[in-house]
């Protein structure tokens, strides 16, 4: 393909797609692409993907799928940043009591003896 008409598809088909962003489904390629992954990419990127058959736009079901697994990820996600985060002791009801009374002592006024 002529280095004019590459450029001239990839803008015609970057005006077609009226989203800023969307998402594509990548396909086999001879240079080892890897068929089947859903990437979100801007309108520019895959327009180019497109016109280089490397891949094509995602259908609704395909949409759906990585949106259901960007949740599930997200959610894992913040999970596990949470737990990283909380801190449990625990401790015994004689550890409790013994601190009390420690805390008691500590509070008395110095001329109650």
């Amino acid at each position: 393909m002529e280095l004019r008409q590459y450029f001239k598809k990839i803008k015609e088909t970057e005006a077609a797609i009226k989203e800023p962003y969307l998402l594509i489904v990548s396909l086999e390629t001879a240079d080892g692409g890897k068929p089947g992954t859903v990437v979100e990419v801007s309108r520019h990127e895959a327009a180019k993907a497109i016109v280089e058959n490397r891949a094509v736009l995602a259908n609704d079901a395909q949409k759906q799928a990585h949106l259901e697994q960007q949740a599930t990820r997200r959610k894992l996600a913040e999970k596990a940043e949470l737990s990283r985060r909380l801190q449990i002791a625990i401790i015994s009801d004689s550890d409790v009591r013994e601190a009390v009374s420690r805390k008691e002592k500590v509070e008395e006024p110095k001329g109650s003896r």
